[in-house]
């Protein structure tokens, strides 16, 4: 089934089923009013959904109403947990290979997870808002799972059993920012702004073979301004897997339902398919010229990230979003 949050009805949005195609939708406010509550309660609340989900694939249910994607928050409008991992390290390698730096042995057996910003997340069609350009604006195109309850500890095999839901992020970068924050040996945070989310996030079956329980191989689709910038398999070159980044997170506490992992930027070895962020190309371009000649995202560049089915259908929506000047208040 496919699941998403209309903006109305608060911060956490109101749950809505949508049908298969990502054209209607209905509320379903005796099952649960937001997707927290279902994820809270997956066992008990997510057959109640399938079987609205079965409904509205039929044509059974007179409230359906069509989907318009500019009305939806992020499908989880704000999560008590984001944890992004690096599970691509082949991405990370060619980033310190572009600034001369090796890439400790250690970086391909354990994974690197930061948390980031959930205290809001925003939807498909939200503006990318920044005050300014001269902070690097990038996009980073990746997938993302949902959990229930994760016990401490759990293990690898155990951890598959806590995805419940599956969607795509755009997790903007401050690229520019970076270095410094980093200098600090504390981590990411004025560089991370708010993650925005595709219009539905689905469950495993929707996925078919793609869906392997801990990958998804599909290409993820990345589009500047009409542009391709790249398509590479989110399943290849995966060097850890969600479960093992779901056990990675869950070490020494509980994560609760509602927890938001993801796989850090999408690439393959060797960039074929193109890249799923601007910092990769302008990693290929210096190490190929010595400096890098592609921009940062400018206010009025567009993004669009999708992932289509065997079939070409979109299987999350499309995330579709214009980088904007903010102006903060004085």
């Amino acid at each position: 089934m496919k699941l998403a949050s209309l903006k109305e009805g608060g911060r956490d949005g109101t749950l809505i089923v949508v049908n298969r195609a990502v054209t209607q939708a209905v509320t379903v406010p005796d099952i649960a009013v937001t997707m927290q509550m279902a994820l809270d309660d997956w066992a008990g609340i997510s057959p109640q959904l399938e079987e609205v989900f079965t409904g509205l694939q039929s044509g059974n249910i007179n409230s359906a109403f069509d989907l318009d994607p500019t009305q939806l928050a992020a499908p989880l409008p704000r999560s008590y947990h984001w944890a992004d991992g690096s599970a691509y390290v082949t991405h990370v390698e060619l980033v310190r290979k572009a600034r001369g730096a090796d890439l400790p042995a250690s970086f391909w057996t354990d994974p690197l997870i930061y948390m980031g910003a959930s205290d809001a997340f925003i939807g498909p069609c939200d503006d990318i808002l920044i005050e300014d350009e001269d902070w690097g604006i990038d996009f980073e195109s990746e997938v993302v799972v949902f959990t229930d309850d994760v016990p401490a500890g759990i293990s690898v095999d155990g951890a598959r059993e806590h995805i419940k839901l599956v969607a795509l992020v755009n997790d903007v970068s401050l690229r520019n920012l970076i270095p410094a924050e980093l200098a600090k040996q504390f981590g990411f945070y004025q560089s991370k702004p708010w993650t925005s989310f595709t219009p539905v996030a689905v469950t495993a079956d929707e996925l078919g073979e793609a869906w392997d329980g801990s990958r998804l191989h599909l290409p993820l689709h990345s589009t500047l301004n009409g542009k391709k910038i790249g398509s590479p398999n989110a399943g290849v070159d995966m060097i850890f897997d969600f479960p093992r980044l779901i056990h990675h997170a869950a070490k020494s506490r509980d994560l609760m339902a509602g927890t938001v992992v993801g796989s850090g930027t999408v690439a393959n070895v060797g960039s074929k398919d193109g890249s799923s962020c601007l910092a990769e190309i302008r990693c290929l371009e210096t190490i190929a010229n010595g400096k890098p000649s592609t921009p940062f995202m400018r206010f009025g560049d567009r993004i669009e990230i999708e992932m289509f089915n065997q079939d070409g259908l979109s299987i999350f929506g499309k995330i579709d979003q214009v980088a904007r000047q903010y102006h903060p208040p004085r």
